[in-house]
């Protein structure tokens, strides 16, 4: 069993280290403004925040307490507000930066809602 779980985390590293070289050395072509001076910069974030979200993911349904995936649930409404936030920069459009204030208030009120869930208590406590 120990060996098991031993070359399960392995291989979830070469599988993080390799998409992580592909990401550095090889961004994908993604719908962004071209004539932007940080094109390349923004694309590289996009698509660490994208990797960032699939770990967040594999981290909800993994478990293996609901404390766990309640913090998992908080880092994925962050990284949301951090792909709007380069998709204003790189669109040129406001109108993200106002998504990703809403879906910040929003992610902390259903953090706080959740976490007196799990302590047992009442919204009203």
């Amino acid at each position: 069993m120990r060996d098991k779980n031993r070359i399960r985390y392995i291989l979830g590293a070469i599988i993080i280290l390799v998409a992580g070289a592909v990401i550095l050395f090889r961004p994908f072509p993604i719908l962004f403004y071209q004539d932007l001076p940080l094109i390349g910069f923004l694309q590289r974030a996009f698509y660490i925040l994208l990797l960032a979200c699939l770990l967040c993911l594999y981290r909800i349904m993994r478990g293996p307490t609901s404390a766990d995936r309640a913090v998992t649930i908080d880092m994925l409404g962050v990284l949301i507000v951090g792909f709007c936030a380069i998709m204003g920069i790189s669109t040129g459009r406001s109108w993200y930066i106002d998504i990703a204030i809403a879906w910040a208030l929003q992610s902390f009120i259903a953090t706080l809602e959740l976490a007196k869930f799990l302590e047992g208590k009442s919204l009203d406590d």
